[in-house]
């Protein structure tokens, strides 16, 4: 591997050779690896070959279960979350003991006891952990999705970002079917509140669902600053949670 030296500075392929920026500067290696149709038709990458049509199956349903909650992410920004849920879902298709090897499948592994508590509790913004962001102690109903939070203060019970001065609670009530795409997703009416001493019982009630697929209930908590009466969206949503609560 060569260090590049002088003053121009390239980033991608040229003539067989790879131009890339690292740590310590910009280096070249020559373009290699195995061929595409060496990968796809030898018996000697058998399991390449299903790893990768795996991992497909595993992105795919990550796109299916982000689309399904787009109502929801649209207000929460972390860009690491296809990549982390990926991560999950790869660990959630283990539990898919009926496929073969290379057709493992996600979607059947939520079907199991073990693959839905690996979804459990699944953060959708990294910088805002639900654990972390809400200190009080919350019920939530599987059978029709309510969450319950009482005796709730704000002021003492919310790791609340600096300027924040309202919050506003949400939940979802959502059945996905994995493998037809056909979804079921109802929003509670949101609850907005000052952050302040006050305390008071909240209650979340989406509509109920239908459908024959994996349900999950989600809880979301917005920050928003007050400014002459209005209420902005604090950072853009840089500090709003998205938790899967419950799968069942």
């Amino acid at each position: 591997m060569a260090t590049l030296k002088g003053l121009i500075k390239i980033e991608g392929t040229l003539d067989g050779l790879t131009f890339y920026k690292g740590k310590n500067g910009y280096f070249i290696r020559t373009k290699g690896g195995i061929s595409k149709n060496r990968i796809k038709n030898e018996p000697a990458f058998k399991r390449t070959r299903e790893n990768a049509n795996e991992f497909g199956l595993a992105a795919t349903s990550g796109k299916i279960l982000r689309h399904s909650l787009a109502k929801l992410l649209h207000n929460t920004q972390d860009p690491t979350l296809p990549s982390r849920l990926m991560r999950k879902l790869m660990l959630i298709k283990n539990h898919d003991t009926t496929s073969p090897r290379g057709l493992r499948n996600p979607a059947v592994g939520l079907t199991t006891p073990e693959g839905k508590l690996l979804l459990q509790n699944f953060d959708c913004n990294e910088n805002a952990i639900l654990a972390q962001v809400l200190r009080a102690d919350y019920t939530v109903n599987i059978t029709t999705g309510e969450i319950s939070i009482p005796n709730f203060i704000p002021g003492t019970q919310l790791v609340a970002p600096l300027g924040a001065t309202h919050v506003t609670l949400q939940s979802a009530f959502l059945n996905l079917d994995f493998t037809t795409e056909v979804r079921d997703l109802q929003l509670s009416d949101p609850v907005n509140l000052p952050i302040n001493l006050t305390p008071g019982t909240v209650t979340l009630a989406p509509a109920a669902v239908t459908g024959t697929g994996i349900t999950m209930m989600l809880l979301q908590l917005s920050f928003f600053q007050e400014m002459n009466g209005i209420q902005y969206h604090l950072t853009n949503g840089a500090f709003n949670t998205l938790n899967i609560v419950r799968v069942v």
